[in-house]
């Protein structure tokens, strides 16, 4: 979504590196650069000139003179009010003292509403809350059929009274109000404490819209009113949202569609326009494809500083706690990895989600943004097969898979040879790597990186202590070398044993100290 935006700012804060000081006129630059970016991405024009101003006013001031990299301290300023444009803080829901809390969906037709609601519902649910969808959107052909269906994967229940229309030839006779009052007083009958008011939408702004919208709001009294907004609507996203703003003064914003391939201003107007947060964030076709909105991080993805964090929570969701013991038992225990744990650990990786996704989040993935494009999500499933091709002894001993056994397994997988001996190419690395790490070699090219609980196994690295130099000189080599052979033996018969000596017994001759450095050891 912010592709566009993201490589535009990015450019832009290329200029300002290595500079040990920053003029106005590089200031004017970079602020005319970021104006120009925005504006191409769809920002609204009222929104540009406040966020510029603000940019400009402090990169000319002390906090950027007095900065040690100013180049980065102007980084920092366009991300702190990025975070400010977008909303400032995260905002959740707020839940009714009273059960159940009340939330109703209003916004256009095709901002994906109906959708939006299965997701949300999937959500709460996952979160622990046992929510119930109401279908009120009786004026759309099959939009009450569509809400079932989605209530019905996402293990969610639906109250629809009305069957509504089925085709756009129907008249609609239903009268959503009333569906929407007899669904709180269902939803605390069978004790739900959520409720999910599905309201109908239009094409256009309309008065017959704003006023059944508020009809509902005035019935149902609900705790939170979500305006639905599709993401790529562009320049028009500011009037709709000042419109249902007076209409059903809505508490807070969800964007759908942010995978989408528009310039994303409505995300970075809403909330600026309306005064109202960004709380939700829709990200893809799945009902998973679903997240609360934070803006600190959203500015970060912009500005291609990554999302570390959504990252390790996707990852924490996703992850199998038992497998991730059994692992970190069997690498503390040095057993080699075998072909089924590399299958194992994919496995983990694919119930994360997309790693097209996934990989977009690390810090910089701009730079690697064209090769991210090209990445075929199939390729797991190919390494999947092939790994699956292989009896249960050639997983774990892949060193017995020789040129026929090859050749077998590629036509199981419907692969090439090649791409099987890539792949047991890259495992024997992997494999290699792991060995080495739970020896206690540390991580291949990180130096200093110890084995497992911090330490190196007792071995000492390749980084480890010098040994003092011989010296070229023989008689003076063959003097050290019965000097080091003495000291040894009074090492070896001093009591105390561990540290040596006592200080009475220290001969400071023994050593080639600069003359008169004997009354700093007392002597």
């Amino acid at each position: 979504m912010f592709n566009s935006l993201s490589d535009r700012l990015t450019t832009t804060f290329k200029n300002l590196r290595g500079k040990g000081r920053l003029t106005d006129a590089d200031v004017d630059a970079t602020v005319r650069e970021i104006r120009r970016a925005l504006l191409d991405a769809d920002v609204a024009v009222s929104v540009v000139r406040e966020f510029t101003a603000k940019v400009k006013e402090r990169a000319l001031g002390q906090e950027v003179s007095g900065a040690l990299n100013p180049g980065q301290q102007v980084v920092k300023i366009v991300n702190e009010e990025l975070v400010g444009i977008l909303g400032g803080e995260t905002r959740r829901i707020r839940l009714a003292k009273n059960p159940p809390t009340v939330i109703m969906l209003a916004g256009l037709q095709g901002a994906g509403k109906t959708t939006l609601a299965g997701k949300l519902s999937k959500w709460l649910k996952d979160q622990g809350h046992s929510p119930m969808l109401v279908a009120c959107d009786l004026q759309r052909p099959n939009a009450v059929k569509q809400l079932q269906v989605n209530g019905e994967r996402a293990g969610v229940p639906v109250f629809a009274p009305h069957p509504g229309v089925s085709s756009e030839f129907e008249a609609a006779t239903g009268n959503p109000v009333d569906v929407a009052r007899q669904g709180i007083a269902e939803a605390k009958s069978k004790l739900h404490d959520v409720v999910i008011v599905d309201t109908a939408g239009r094409l256009g702004i309309d008065e017959e819209l704003m006023q059944q919208a508020s009809d509902i709001r005035d019935a149902i009294n609900p705790d939170e009113v979500l305006f639905v907004i599709d993401a790529m609507i562009g320049q028009d996203a500011v009037n709709t949202a000042q419109a249902f703003n007076e209409g059903v003064n809505f508490t807070g914003v969800v964007l759908t569609k942010l995978d989408g391939d528009a310039r994303g201003g409505a995300a970075l107007s809403v909330a600026s326009v309306t005064g109202k947060p960004v709380m939700f964030a829709s990200t893809g076709e799945a009902l998973s494809d679903f997240e609360l909105f934070h803006p600190d991080r959203m500015a970060s993805r912009i500005l291609d500083l990554g999302d570390v964090l959504t990252l390790i929570e996707q990852a924490e969701k996703s992850w199998d706690k038992d497998e991730a013991a059994r692992m970190a038992k069997k690498f503390a225990d040095r057993e080699d990895f075998t072909l089924d744990d590399f299958l194992a650990q994919m496995q983990q990786i694919r119930n994360m989600g997309s790693m097209k996704k996934m990989l977009m989040m690390m810090p910089g993935a701009a730079n690697m943004r064209q090769q991210l494009e090209n990445f075929d999500e199939r390729e797991i499933d190919r390494v999947e097969a092939i790994v699956r091709s292989m009896t249960p002894h050639e997983r774990v001993a892949p060193k017995i898979i020789n040129g026929s056994r090859r050749a077998r397994i590629a036509r199981g997988s419907g692969v090439q040879v090649s791409e099987v001996n890539g792949l047991l190419e890259r495992f024997g690395q992997a494999q290699k790597m792991m060995k080495k790490m739970a020896a206690g070699g540390g991580v291949p090219g990180m130096p200093g990186m110890a084995g497992p609980g911090g330490f190196n196994g007792g071995r000492k690295g390749k980084q480890g202590k010098k040994k003092k130099a011989r010296s070229g000189n023989p008689a003076k080599a063959a003097q050290e070398q019965a000097a080091a052979e003495a000291r040894r033996k009074e090492k070896a018969s001093a009591p105390g044993a561990a540290f040596g000596n006592q200080m009475e017994d220290f001969d400071p001759s023994s050593m080639n100290l600069p003359k008169g450095f004997e009354k700093f050891l007392g002597k």
